[in-house]
């Protein structure tokens, strides 16, 4: 896919990566995935979870990035923050895609329903909760695949593709 100009910011939410105890796998894995879609990335960005996520989304808003896409701190252990510190960024949710990035996972991993992650737009940026396991950031990059360009151009003004208007017999189109 050729390079289009929407920039992109990955976030990994993980205290104890944040601290050095072990290496962040899944940030490397999103911000390789969404260059493939042909975005331009920064990142990963490794942040301590709860209000360290807020603050580097607050700061990607302001740096009028396209789309942030978080992974980590999605769960539901006593330190898994990234969804409220998200809700605190968002202007709106879209509920379609944590719904959708959790039935790609549920098929394989039934866990994955316990994802909290939201989806949501913050001034025209798109931001995206993922989990932060590797299979996780995979299951994210198909759902993503299929809709973040799109979803982008629709934040950007653009307008749905129309199919043509079929030709009718004995009258005008």
């Amino acid at each position: 896919m050729t390079a289009h100009p929407y920039r992109a910011l990955v976030v990994t939410a993980s205290n104890r990566a944040a601290a050095g105890v072990y290496a962040d796998k899944g940030g490397p894995l999103l911000a390789a995935g969404l260059q493939e879609l042909g975005f331009l990335v920064d990142g990963p960005r490794v942040v301590p979870d709860g209000d360290p996520v807020e603050a580097a989304l607050r700061e990607a808003v302001a740096a009028a990035y396209d789309v942030v896409v978080t992974t980590g701190g999605t769960g539901i252990s006593p330190t898994d923050r990234t969804p409220e510190a998200t809700r605190r960024v968002l202007d709106l949710e879209i509920p379609g895609i944590p719904e959708a990035l959790r039935a790609e996972g549920i098929a394989t991993v039934p866990t994955a329903a316990l994802s909290r992650g939201l989806a949501g737009i913050a001034g025209r940026t798109l931001i995206v909760n993922l989990p932060g396991s590797t299979g996780g950031v995979r299951d994210g990059l198909a759902v993503l695949g299929r809709l973040l360009v799109h979803a982008v151009d629709q934040l950007h003004g653009g307008d749905h593709a129309r199919p043509a208007a079929p030709d009718r017999p004995g009258g005008t189109s």
